[in-house]
């Protein structure tokens, strides 16, 4: 309780709770935080004025200096599409064999990837990987036929977003090891991905608020007009 506490103290010095940051100057104050023994991911949080029924926010965004974290990727397929999926770096390929092993309990993979003529065998796992956020979607390009495109940018930082029932949106992007300047970009990337993914986002009163944190870092709030 006092290593909690003296945590909680440093990082109430460390913040301005009524402020609203520059982009850098955030990334300072987490980079500043108490110290751990693993590297942080850095997280950034959206608040939206909008209703997810009517407005439903979601696609994918590529990172320019990835997330930091190593993707595990299982490509569900046949034929010459399994040598796509290995050579590009997939680190699960099969068949029948693959979603027999998933409905069996095996879920050791982030991403799942599949060939447009493999979804009706793999709806079947449906209620194992819909509620984990592993089903495959055309949306987010992990339906395809360029099996190679979709794990190689999956490999090199795509990640999926899409507003959940409280409005907000969140995405992981990067760690906190990361430079200064490519977490910024990375944010920046990401912030202005969600913000032009509908019309009504590009009103900036329907953006209620931008924060970003660390894992044990504090959250910080980002001034919005920045990223107009």
């Amino acid at each position: 309780m006092t290593k909690l506490s003296k945590r909680k103290k440093q990082l109430k010095d460390l913040v301005d709770r009524h402020k609203e940051y520059e982009l850098k100057e955030a990334i300072t104050v987490l980079k500043n935080g108490p110290k751990t023994n693993f590297d942080q991911t850095v997280e950034v949080a959206m608040k939206l004025n909008l209703e997810q029924s009517s407005n439903p926010i979601r696609g994918t965004v590529s990172l320019p200096h990835g997330t930091g974290k190593k993707t595990r990727i299982a490509v569900f397929c046949k034929g010459d599409f399994e040598k796509q999926a290995h050579e590009a770096g997939a680190d699960h390929v099969g068949g029948d064999d693959l979603i027999k092993k998933v409905s069996e309990g095996w879920l050791d993979f982030d991403v799942a990837v599949t060939t447009p003529d493999m979804m009706r065998e793999l709806a079947k796992l449906g209620k194992i990987l819909g509620p984990r956020g592993l089903m495959p979607n055309p949306k987010s390009g992990t339906v395809t036929t360029d099996i190679g495109k979709a794990v190689s940018e999956l490999k090199a930082g795509k990640i999926e977003y899409r507003m959940d029932k409280q409005s907000g949106v969140k995405g992981p992007v990067g760690k906190l090891s990361f430079g200064e300047e490519a977490l910024a970009e990375n944010i920046n990337v990401f912030i202005k991905a969600v913000m032009g993914s509908s019309p009504k986002l590009q009103k900036i009163q329907n953006v209620k608020s931008i924060a970003v944190s660390s894992t044990m870092g504090p959250g910080l709030r980002l001034g919005k007009g920045q990223f107009r």
